[in-house]
């Protein structure tokens, strides 16, 4: 018929000849001879009896095998596209619940902690605090999860500088940062630095201590436990040290003149630190970043209830001072929520110069966690506020800060650029922080003194390590004999009055 004579033309229009032709030069070629001799002499070597296949049918078996995965690709390939799609999804549903289940459980735990039926549970802990660190708010954490009402005692200056030398912080500024971590209820000033019998009796009375508690490391003063009385009365608890950071550690990253401090280990630097007296050692961060400790400090984190006023800042924030707790509490009170933006290691060295940050960004992360004015944390925040971030973060008042030493970190060390896109929108307001200390304060302090706190940390490194050694079993460890060499431990000097019979290490 008329069709069969339309398929007859299109077959005979086909160049079979051409065809033909490039068949037989394939299937005559070196390389598919080459092929099929290999073949044969496989096939007569395992046994196989001839006749073994020829050229053709070699090639015809590759090329239905060609055809075949062409099609299973095609037509199976796409369905397995599409599986694997679905799978995504549902996988991302999966963890959207995962996050929603954590966060109804951590409110839960909250709620169940404000809620506590019965009596509260007083704690009471005391310390010096003097350079408060994300160390200090975990203890803190700790203390209060062993009750429900967390009181702490902060030593007088009087007292410590009698005991080992002054604190680089005054009494109001080392109070004012532990009276801004979320983890305590009351403090209580003008505590000695060493607690006698009578003393600690009286604490417990006037506050109704129900347990006295401290880090698992001992505290002896003249041979005698400080605490004996608190253990006698079946009212001694003890928590274990926050690892990786150490009011010595940070003393000992501020006598360094290099950005070592950042990276987990010194080999991967390629040179050693210097001392600003030209002495040259090497220090590494110890801290090891986990989300379970994250998590931790997360607790009572909750998402902005609708229609909040959401308020922005951003900054450093090293070494979480006085400064910073009055520019945080003053941003707060902008708005019903605070997300506080804290920028990266390179961000802050770049602006700022030296040897800031002091404290790596996971670890100023956790400062801002402790804060009782901070609702939550932007980690590794941008430099310069976008339309779409402020969009995604539903964010009502951006902060910004003038006169502490985040002001660089936080856009104003290159002008108004970082914050043009708030101040278009109306959204901008200034906060002018006026006499607070910064970072370089506190820097400036050990600096000026900077041969007493080289012999200092020394010691209490000593201390720390020994601590360490018995804890883990690590006596006689290589690591910490070499890390001794580094540091210049050996040959550093007669002792000073601060290094003889020194007493335990405290908070």
């Amino acid at each position: 018929g008329e069709g069969g004579g339309q398929g007859m033309t299109v077959l005979g229009d086909l160049p079979w000849a051409e065809l033909s032709s490039t068949v037989r030069c394939v299937l005559s070629s070196h390389a598919l001879v080459g092929v099929v001799n290999a073949l044969h002499w496989l096939l007569s070597a395992v046994g196989v009896p001839q006749p073994h296949p020829n050229a053709e049918q070699v090639a015809l078996c590759a090329s239905a095998a060609v055809v075949t995965l062409v099609f299973y690709y095609l037509v199976r390939g796409k369905h397995n596209q599409r599986r694997r799609n679905n799978l995504a999804r549902e996988l991302n549903k999966a963890r959207q619940r995962v996050n929603e289940l954590e966060e109804r459980l951590v409110r839960v735990e909250a709620d169940e902690s404000a809620t506590h039926a019965g009596p509260p549970v007083r704690i009471w802990m005391d310390g010096v605090f003097d350079m408060m660190h994300y160390g200090h708010v975990n203890a803190f954490r700790q203390g209060r999860a062993l009750g429900t009402y967390l009181v702490v005692g902060v030593n007088s200056d009087e007292t410590i500088t009698q005991c080992k030398g002054a604190p680089i912080q005054s009494d109001g500024e080392r109070v004012a940062t532990v009276k801004a971590c979320k983890f305590v209820d009351e403090v209580v000033t003008g505590v000695p630095y060493i607690m006698n019998d009578e003393y600690l009796r009286m604490v417990i009375e006037k506050y109704q201590i129900d347990y006295v508690v401290h880090g698992d490391d001992p505290c002896i003063v003249d041979g005698k436990d400080v605490y004996e009385s608190a253990r006698k009365m079946g009212k001694y608890r003890t928590i274990p040290r926050t690892e990786g950071v150490s009011t010595t550690d940070l003393v000992g990253r501020m006598l360094l003149m290099t950005k070592a401090h950042h990276s987990a280990s010194f080999e991967s630097q390629g040179e050693a630190g210097e001392l600003a007296s030209g002495g040259r050692f090497e220090r590494r961060s110890n801290f090891l970043t986990t989300s379970h400790m994250i998590r931790l400090f997360s607790a009572g984190v909750r998402a902005p209830p609708r229609g909040a006023r959401i308020v922005y800042t951003s900054g450093s924030w090293d070494m979480l001072h006085t400064a910073h707790v009055e520019a945080l509490r003053r941003a707060r009170e902008h708005g019903d929520y605070l997300v506080v933006g804290v920028h990266n290691d390179n961000v802050v060295n770049e602006q700022l110069g030296g040897n800031f940050p002091i404290m790596n960004l996971h670890e100023r992360v956790l400062s801002c966690l402790g804060c009782k004015h901070v609702d939550d944390v932007l980690i590794n925040a941008p430099e310069s506020i976008t339309a779409e971030m402020i969009a995604s973060l539903k964010i009502s008042v951006v902060v910004r800060l003038v006169g502490t030493d985040d002001e660089a970190s936080g856009g104003a060390a290159g002008g108004v650029q970082e914050f043009r896109v708030p101040e278009r929108q109306g959204i901008l307001r200034v906060e002018r922080i006026q006499g607070g200390l910064t970072a370089a304060d506190v820097v400036e302090r050990i600096s000026a003194q900077q041969e007493r706190f080289q012999k200092r940390f020394h010691k209490k490194r000593r201390a720390e390590r020994e601590y360490y050694s018995q804890r883990y079993g690590l006596e006689g460890s290589d690591e910490h004999h070499e890390d001794d060499e580094r540091e210049g431990v050996a040959g550093e000097g007669d002792p000073g009055p601060e290094d003889a019979s020194p007493p335990a290490p405290r908070l």
